[in-house]
């Protein structure tokens, strides 16, 4: 029961967001081909991971997930703008990303670059956009500004810059976490904690979100470094095995596989245990989708 609980939650939650992101592109006044580059993107499909992890945290604060709409449709701009900047040939130079040919090689490089700027700065637009009464102008701010950490130098694109700087190096435990704290898990942090601050969550139980967060942040890629061994193109959409062919530090190269598999487990606790401090929340769902990261099969 509790499954199918579960799953009927991602499934509406999923549904009524792709259908809110798809339509905030369609007002938007620009060439056709830079409108196609965004959509083509954005309309890759994939778990749609953080919008989700913002509809339940508002859920466990017995708040609308419907709340969290717009917030969720420029977090999922940002995170797209960075994969179709990843999968460039300066960068990760992937020909496939979720089972379809990537960005740059259906636009170009030079359309795939625009269409990433594109979807990055119209994600802030729809913010201060967002129209909502239980959203007050000091919310709004907050989001913005928590966004904008998330994303930006001393977030994602630091941690993008330290995983560029530590290719070819035998990076210690802590230096690769310096790595994912960042790259992966700012994005993720900012989709709970967005969730708390317009649910009026306290300032301990912000903390405690944050502390959920890190530990399925660095969940999330340890499974990520896994399945780069053990999963197939099929399964993943990518080509697997492109982290040994960057010469790149990951979890399994440092801890061993098996070692890898017992922090994932580790940090899935731990995560779990952050969320049991939180008083008055059901934290059914969050608990849920940690259980999803550390099975996951793309």
């Amino acid at each position: 029961m509790s499954v199918t609980r579960f799953q009927e939650f991602l499934s509406i939650q999923k549904n009524q967001f792709e259908e809110t992101l798809y339509a905030s592109l369609e007002k938007i006044s620009a060439p056709k081909s830079l409108v196609e580059a965004m959509n083509y993107s954005l309309q890759a499909g994939g778990k749609r991971l953080r919008p989700l992890l913002l509809f339940a945290t508002l859920n466990g604060f017995h708040k609308d997930p419907k709340w969290g709409l717009p917030i969720a449709v420029s977090l999922e701009m940002v995170h797209t703008y960075s994969l179709i900047h990843d999968d460039l040939p300066s960068m990760d130079d992937d020909d496939l990303r979720r089972g379809k040919p990537t960005n740059h090689k259906v636009f170009g490089e030079a359309h795939a670059i625009l269409a990433g700027d594109a979807l990055l700065t119209y994600s802030f637009q729809v913010l201060a956009e967002l129209n909502h009464e239980e959203i007050s102008p000091e919310k709004k701010m907050r989001l913005i500004l928590e966004l904008s950490r998330a994303a930006g130098p001393e977030g994602m694109v630091g941690g993008q810059v330290a995983d560029l700087e530590g290719e070819r190096k035998s990076l210690s435990l802590r230096e690769l976490e310096y790595i994912h704290e960042r790259k992966t898990g700012k994005l993720l942090e900012y989709s709970i904690i967005a969730g708390g601050i317009v649910a009026d969550a306290s300032e301990e139980q912000i903390q405690h979100l944050r502390s959920f967060a890190f530990h399925l942040g660095l969940a999330f890629q340890i499974r990520d470094d896994i399945l780069d061994i053990e999963g197939t193109v099929e399964e993943i959409g990518k080509p697997i095995g492109s982290d040994e062919h960057n010469q790149k530090s990951t979890y399994p190269s440092v801890l061993t596989l098996e070692g890898a598999k017992e922090k994932l487990t580790q940090h899935i606790h731990q995560a779990k245990y952050a969320l049991s401090q939180i008083p008055d929340m059901d934290s059914f769902y969050l608990e849920e989708i940690c259980n999803l990261i550390a099975d996951r099969k793309n």
